[in-house]
């Protein structure tokens, strides 16, 4: 593997690998009034964004991570929404 792809996919796994405590925080408590709903909101269009330009481009650390990402940014904003 080039070293190049080696230094995406291991920003890929720390950057998604960090949005799990905050999901599992969130799952586990219900609770989300200390997520910013402007923030999230941003982040998670972003995220979608990213996985967009990760597609057209074919670069498969930039597609599985942001895919990741935001399946978990999207479910913190759904309890954000939902549980306020």
């Amino acid at each position: 593997m080039p070293f190049p792809e080696l230094i995406g996919y291991a920003a890929a796994t720390l950057t998604t690998a960090a949005f799990v405590p905050q999901a599992w925080l969130v799952w586990r408590t219900r609770r989300a009034d200390s997520v910013s709903l402007g923030m999230y909101s941003m982040f998670t269009l972003g995220v979608a964004f990213w996985l967009i330009y990760g597609i057209l481009l074919g670069s498969w650390p930039m597609i599985a991570a942001n895919s990741v990402t935001l399946l978990l940014a999207v479910f913190i904003l759904a309890m954000k929404i939902r549980h306020g």
